[in-house]
């Protein structure tokens, strides 16, 4: 995974919105439980937000330069599935 020590190269900002209790998000929120502190490790001037709300649908925000930003849903994928597409937003900045 040596994307993600470059990640801070690519995105200016990484935002993970999800719910608190339901069980579509809860593979977002074991993600971000298991990942958070190697990807702050790695990146630790990228600012990385946990926005929570009840009842919303999981999904992963990616900023870069020139305030662009791209969304993808969550809903639906594993932990290992959601990694590949923080990469895939990685890769794309």
């Amino acid at each position: 995974m040596a994307w993600r020590a470059s990640l801070s190269r690519s995105v200016k900002e990484i935002r993970f919105l999800f719910c608190q209790s339901s069980p579509a998000s809860a593979p977002a929120r074991e993600f971000v439980k298991k990942n958070y502190a190697d990807i702050k490790t790695s990146n630790p001037s990228l600012p990385f937000l946990v926005r929570e709300c009840s009842g919303v649908e999981p999904q992963l925000w990616a900023r870069y330069d020139m305030g662009v930003e791209r969304c993808v849903s969550l809903g639906g994928l594993t932990e290992a599935q959601i990694d590949k597409k923080l990469e895939d937003l990685a890769k794309a900045g």
